[in-house]
């Protein structure tokens, strides 16, 4: 389409929520493999193959990375960046896009792929602020890895997130308290790890374009 494009990702690496959220135990949540992939290129819906039907965050992690490398899309992406603002002037039917790198740039289209799961709910307990321990939220997970050995540990909710954090974390803690408001269902998980039968080879290209 001859077009230029720059995307603005405000985290330090591609891969959006699976780049953030990298708390123990973070995976796909549903059987999703092997048809969690890009469809847009045949090649690389041929050349790439889960290794297990529900994989971890480090995994799809390494895909988006690979696509990525794969198309050479880096060159386009600015890292910690955060759009702040962005107007359009009727007129001149161009955008113009705000950055928190305090950037004015001038577009035609404007794309907001920000996602479902952007923003972070922080829950709003009193005195949250003020606790002298560690805090850590699974949306906004540190790279360097947490040890919770012989640590007393409080989990806040048991969403998806939670269910994923909480077996791993006590495997280690010293004692584990979960704070939950409302008891729900939770099935287990039924990992397959070796899927030949799935294999994206073996999907006819008619099945392929019907998830593009």
């Amino acid at each position: 389409m001859g077009l230029s494009v720059r995307v603005y990702e405000g985290a330090p690496g591609v891969g959006g929520t699976w780049w953030w959220n990298r708390y123990p135990g973070a995976r796909v949540d549903f059987p999703g493999g092997p048809f969690c992939r890009y469809t847009f290129s045949d090649e690389l819906f041929q050349e790439y193959d889960w290794a297990e039907t529900q994989p971890d965050q480090a995994a799809v992690l390494a895909y988006l990375e690979h696509v990525a490398d794969r198309f050479d899309l880096r060159r386009d992406i600015q890292l910690e960046t955060w759009v702040t603002g962005a107007t359009y002037d009727e007129g001149a039917q161009r955008w113009t896009i705000e950055t928190s790198r305090g950037e004015f740039v001038s577009a035609q289209f404007l794309v907001c792929a920000v996602g479902t799961l952007s923003a972070i709910y922080k829950p709003d307990i009193q005195g949250i602020d003020d606790f002298a321990g560690e805090c850590y939220h699974t949306a906004r997970w540190p790279e360097k890895e947490v040890s919770f050995v012989g640590k007393r540990i409080g989990v806040i909710g048991t969403g998806s997130s939670g269910v994923q954090a909480i077996p791993e974390i006590a495997k280690t803690a010293a004692h584990l308290t979960v704070f939950q408001r409302t008891p729900h269902p939770v099935s287990g998980r039924a990992t397959v790890r070796s899927i030949p039968q799935w294999s994206s080879k073996r999907v006819p290209t008619g099945r392929r374009s019907g998830r593009r």
